[in-house]
């Protein structure tokens, strides 16, 4: 059954991707992002769009008039909108507390008032902090090491308050390393962080070289393990999330691949992509870099059914790259 589904976010990467898997599936779209850190361009064709902020949701969310209340004229509200940048949080927390914090309680009030009772949550892994044990699980201690991670971990309070208060229906999808492009979707955040996309601007000659982050590491090959998924597998759990949400229940779910690969084999993978030179610059280590971050998302397919499909690193890296010539040429 087709739905009406408010996207806050979503002109973003990984929510400009799950608007268009909305779009797709028959659903109708309303995108609502200030473009803070959103591109217009990102907005899917077919969904509607509306440039503001999360705080005034109440403009779009309130139920129209009619009797007991009216009907909500949204059947669920995913939401992305959210500053993500970890190194801008620490010399910022304030930004990301009045944001991601300050935001999402609005938007829940709003919810609240206009009878919408179903969030599907963008989370991270950033939430657990270095972890005690691999593969990470929905139980492992939360101990984030940045604002940005306390900031979400935050909102999750705040969620599962709201499912147990006022029956809120709730899934909170807690991310690790996304990657890979969706069509026209795809990673240009400004200043860019991630891994695949700073290679892959090695490759095009934006870059002389990459940066590795320490290489004694007490892995295979000295440097950092990290679990990537795709973001069109990532898109898909969204959709099951949503429908999936039960009132009065706040499911929390760990979205990844379960495999890790190292720094070194993504610069290595890039490189067989490409047909490109990867210079690498040994660097110090980052403090609070952990040398193993790999989820376990057995809650996700025993709960939501979630399969990724996409789990093959080369098949990862070509999608973005195909993605990041095409921005270069312009198309």
């Amino acid at each position: 059954m087709s739905g009406k589904y408010l996207v806050t976010g979503g002109a973003g990467y990984v929510g400009s991707v799950v608007a268009q898997h909305l779009l797709e599936a028959g659903h109708e779209v309303v995108v609502l992002d200030n473009l803070s850190t959103g591109f217009r361009e990102g907005v899917p064709t077919g969904a509607s769009f509306i440039e503001g902020d999360i705080r005034d949701a109440a403009k779009w969310l309130d139920s129209p008039p009619g009797s007991a209340g009216g009907t909500p004229t949204f059947d669920a509200v995913l939401h992305f909108a959210a500053f993500s940048q970890v190194g801008e949080s620490v010399v910022k927390p304030e930004k990301y507390w009045e944001n991601n914090v300050g935001g999402t309680m609005a938007l829940l009030e709003a919810m609240r008032s206009a009878g919408v009772r179903k969030l599907v949550f963008s989370s991270t892994a950033a939430t657990y902090g270095e972890p005690e044990e691999t593969p990470i699980v929905e139980t492992a201690p939360t101990a984030p090491t940045n604002p940005y991670g306390a900031s979400k971990l935050a909102v999750d309070h705040m969620i599962t308050g709201e499912a147990a208060a006022h029956g809120l229906g709730a899934v909170s999808l807690r991310y690790f390393n996304v990657a890979g492009a969706y069509g026209s979707c795809g990673e240009r955040h400004d200043p860019e962080s991630h891994l695949i996309p700073l290679v892959l601007q090695v490759a095009q000659g934006k870059r002389e070289a990459i940066s590795v982050f320490g290489d004694d590491y007490p892995t295979p090959d000295g440097t950092c393990i990290r679990d990537y998924i795709h973001v069109a597998d990532l898109a898909e759990a969204h959709l099951l999330a949503v429908e999936s949400a039960t009132p009065g229940e706040h499911l929390i779910c760990n979205l990844g691949n379960g495999n890790g690969f190292s720094v070194r084999e993504v610069i290595e993978t890039v490189r067989q992509v490409t047909g490109h030179p990867i210079p690498e610059v040994a660097a110090p280590r980052r403090g609070g870099d952990p040398a193993v971050l790999v989820a376990s998302a057995q809650t996700a397919r025993e709960r939501l059914g979630w399969n990724p499909s996409r789990a093959d690193l080369a098949g990862i890296v070509a999608d973005a790259w195909e993605f990041a010539q095409n921005r270069k040429s312009g198309s």
